[in-house]
């Protein structure tokens, strides 16, 4: 049963009632969206449904292994871990078809903790967009590879020699969809049951990748829908004794997986702010200032969007993923792709986003910067035409190449902290910076391999 918007307090708690729901899935979304939860029974949550509940801060102030952050402000030892307060959001109402008499409801960081909270800090992005005048759609598509691998194979093999769900390359493969229909049907029932429905499902180039559209809504809720579909496919995946990656590029024997963003904003009587058929490729000056403005930030903000280590080694020319701040009409090598879409669909695709995106903070930034662009009047660079990779661009196009150089980037970024808010770009630059730290640890194949004899 799908159960759409709009939920409020009050119809949350007939809902519970109707549905004789004992215990809610309760969770949130921490840095790396990752969703962290627990079950609460239904009387409890009633009680809190106006209160709000407490969770302990630890989950802003660990990494995605648990480890605790050695280098952030908000919390940690010097601080005792305590509860954060937490509030209910009723919209977020979803049924769970495969547990029956439970429900999932999001929550989201309140007093002190909003301020580091990926998800408080898109809704603070979208209520300054709301202040221009402007209503913001988003909507986001993933590639994920799925392999006949459980959690325990996977480790037991070291994460090597994995084997994918179907052999060879086949993208848009009618014959692959057809074999593993079922599997393709559960996914699409199950998106439209939890409400981040899928607008297309088919396969991509390579081994066991699909690729997955989510269907076009306000930019929240798109946030909220991207985050729950990369949870519940893997969750799906597992069920059925498979497993599904959303790493930005786990092999290098294959492209990258992205996790492209589109955006368009809207005026108050629901017309579309980007389409323009008066000016050159039916571009308003609001869209060309918008482009600008993401052209112009992304660079300095790449560490929000491009948000784990791995992320860099997808932004490698010929691999369908840009390497320079560049735009253009159509063009599927650059970094920003305008789709002229006409009144309805004219919009933007931020084209540099992965698929291990926290899909919070890379909204907040394709949206932000385009705020950004329109207020400053930002005009963009000439769009590209051909193959963007086979161009020298300026210097200050470049990406950064680490998740290092990135964060301290950011750390700079003087429209980062107006956009943002100094306490979470500090603490977001932070908790990168704690990853590069990591990985710095590590002892790869490549350097056994290369070192060990030789040297």
């Amino acid at each position: 049963m799908t159960t759409t918007l709009p939920v409020d307090a009050q119809r949350l708690r007939a809902l519970i009632a109707e549905r004789g729901i004992e215990h809610i899935k309760f969770g949130v979304f921490d840095g790396d969206a990752i969703l962290r939860g627990k079950y609460i029974s239904r009387d409890k949550f009633l009680s809190a449904i106006d209160k709000g509940l407490g969770f302990c801060d630890v989950v802003l102030g660990w990494d995605s292994n648990d480890q605790l952050f050695d280098n952030v402000k908000y919390t940690g030892w010097h601080t005792a871990y305590p509860d954060a307060p937490i509030r209910v959001l009723p919209e977020t109402f979803r049924d769970i078809p495969f547990e029956p008499r439970t429900a999932l409801v999001l929550g989201e960081f309140a007093g002190r903790a909003e301020a580091v909270c990926p998800r408080g800090t898109l809704r603070r992005v979208l209520a300054r967009a709301k202040e221009m005048g402007y209503g913001v759609n988003a909507s986001a598509e993933f590639e994920f590879f799925v392999f006949q691998e459980t959690p325990d194979s996977v480790r037991e093999k070291g994460y090597r020699n994995l084997k994918p769900l179907t052999p060879g390359f086949f993208g848009y493969s009618a014959l692959r969809n057809s074999v593993h229909a079922e599997l393709y049907q559960e996914l699409l029932d199950l998106a439209q049951v939890m409400r981040f429905p899928i607008e297309g499902l088919h396969t991509e180039t390579g081994p066991g990748v699909l690729e997955a559209a989510l269907c076009y809504t306000e930019a929240l809720e798109a946030a909220d829908r991207a985050a729950l579909f990369k949870t519940y496919a893997k969750v799906l995946a597992q069920r059925r004794g498979l497993m599904a990656t959303f790493m930005a590029k786990w092999s290098n024997d294959y492209p990258g997986q992205s996790g492209h963003l589109h955006v368009s904003l809207t005026r108050n009587d629901g017309g579309s702010v980007f389409h323009d058929p008066a000016k050159p490729e039916e571009m308003s000056d609001e869209m060309r200032w918008f482009i600008g403005g993401q052209q112009a930030l992304m660079p300095e903000l790449l560490s929000m969007v491009a948000c784990t280590v791995n992320s860099y080694s997808r932004l490698v020319p010929g691999f369908w993923a840009p390497t320079s701040a560049t735009w253009g009409i159509e063009n599927r090598t650059t970094a920003l792709r305008v789709i002229k879409g006409g009144p309805s669909s004219q919009r933007v695709e931020y084209r540099i986003a992965a698929a291990d995106i926290n899909p919070y903070t890379a909204l907040s930034v394709a949206i932000g910067s385009g705020l950004w662009g329109i207020e400053n009047r930002i005009e963009p660079d000439a769009p590209i035409v051909g193959n963007a990779y086979d161009r020298e661009h300026p210097k200050k196009r470049r990406l950064p190449g680490t998740l290092w150089e990135a964060s301290e980037r950011l750390l700079a970024s003087k429209p980062a902290r107006a956009l943002f808010g100094d306490e979470f770009v500090e603490h977001h630059a932070a908790s990168r910076q704690w990853e590069e730290r990591e990985f710095r640890k590590a002892i790869t194949n490549w350097e056994l391999a290369r070192y060990f004899e030789i040297i």
